[in-house]
């Protein structure tokens, strides 16, 4: 265990291990603090996750550095945070300074340019926005949202949005998750003995489609009772 404290050199063996121990550690650290994408990070999420990967960075890097200072720092960091994400769900004070709340940016269809230094973005980046909610003009939002993960969120005026099922009173099937069998040529059993089925009533869904068990890239049941296959 000495690739673990700092030393003058260190052998190629002791690197690897010690990228093996940062790296295991690192991803019981991400579960342990939640999964993010990085557009949905909060203040402390990303706070939190350029902390840890200066940390963990350093003693990969230089061998004086001992990896037991960072662990220790890391699980500090962590029992930190979680600490840090019960006050806000039990305390508005925490909750509000930590993610703020969301605050309009566009209003009926007119630009509130006060708002948009509040966020600090620019009319490029709010015009760039509505441009992936493929809205060509801003006369055509009722609300935009500036959230507290940095993305904006749209909502079109009522004239302008598109009709529904339940708009036109039309009765729709409910939806049906289709249940994966299988996968890259090898049947997933669990899945196959929820959905009520057996390799009997496979194999003679395959005999049917004319295909073999080891070419079918994804198969799944929907609720038909129908095996639909997709090939590699």
């Amino acid at each position: 265990m000495d690739f673990i404290y700092g030393q003058e050199t260190l052998t190629t063996i002791q690197w690897i291990l010690r990228a093996i121990v940062a790296f295991f550690f690192l991803i019981v650290a991400t579960k342990l603090l939640g999964r993010r994408s990085i557009a949905q990070l909060r203040l402390i999420d990303f706070t939190i996750a350029m902390i840890l990967g200066n940390i963990l960075a350093h003693p990969l890097s230089d061998e004086r550095l001992g990896l037991k200072g960072s662990i220790t720092t890391t699980t500090v960091l962590i029992i930190l945070y979680s600490v840090v994400v019960f006050l806000s769900l039990k305390w508005n004070v925490f909750r509000n300074w930590f993610e703020p709340t969301p605050f309009p940016l566009i209003k009926n269809g007119e630009i509130m340019f006060k708002e948009l230094g509040k966020a600090r973005i620019t009319i490029d980046h709010l015009l760039s926005e509505a441009r992936k909610a493929k809205i060509e003009e801003i006369q055509k939002v009722a609300l935009a949202v500036w959230e507290p993960d940095g993305t904006i969120s749209f909502f079109l005026s009522p004239q302008l949005e598109a009709l529904t099922p339940e708009d036109m009173q039309l009765v729709k099937k409910p939806f049906n998750m289709p249940i994966t069998i299988i996968k890259e040529g090898k049947i997933d059993f669990n899945e196959l003995h929820r959905a009520g089925k057996d390799m009997t009533w496979v194999e003679n869904k395959t005999v049917l489609l004319n295909v073999q068990l080891q070419d079918i890239l994804l198969g799944t049941i929907d609720n038909n009772d129908d095996l639909k296959v997709y090939l590699f």
